[in-house]
């Protein structure tokens, strides 16, 4: 007879999450330890694909009404690809970031859709974060935080978002 001995749980500081590193949990399988009795075995992390952010001022809308959180995916190939073949971009260059802005934000707010349109109604601030929220989850893939030990408070950093390949 085969015996499972379940590996022991890794122990963690939570540290608070910024608005920007949503989690996705998944159920953790189980398998018969000692005794036949079902332990859980840690498995692989689910790839995130959606990451929650908060605007510093907020999108306002034709009624007034200010959305600041929202959800961006992360984005294709194709997503910025196809904003090169805009007419908009290609008379001006800097159009891409608006264009590319409004194809992956999945939500903002109460808004029903977001669009470029709105994208080119937000105010900089919000703009210039967005750009940087972005280029954090897709390029530098990784979402990092310095925070500090709670035994020798020591500094050091943490991911936040994923350290795997794939996994912002």
């Amino acid at each position: 007879m085969k015996r499972t001995v379940a590996r022991p749980a890794r122990e963690a500081t939570a540290a608070p999450e910024p608005a920007g590193a949503a989690v996705a949990a998944a159920p953790e399988p189980e398998t018969a330890g000692a005794g036949g009795h079902a332990t859980a075995v840690p498995g692989p992390e689910p790839l995130r694909t959606e990451f929650a952010f908060e605007l510093p001022r907020g999108y306002v809308d034709a009624q007034g009404e200010i959305h600041r959180e929202g959800m961006m995916r992360l984005a294709t190939a194709r997503d910025e690809l196809l904003p090169l073949r805009d007419a908009r971009v290609t008379e001006n260059p800097a159009y891409l970031s608006v264009v590319l802005l409004g194809r992956v934000i999945t939500r903002l707010g109460t808004l029903r859709s977001v669009h470029d349109g709105i994208v080119e109604g937000m105010f900089a601030s919000d703009l210039a974060f967005l750009q940087d929220f972005y280029r954090q989850i897709n390029a530098e893939g990784h979402t990092r935080a310095t925070v500090a030990c709670p035994h020798c408070s020591e500094p050091f950093e943490v991911e936040l978002g994923g350290s795997r390949l794939g996994e912002s």
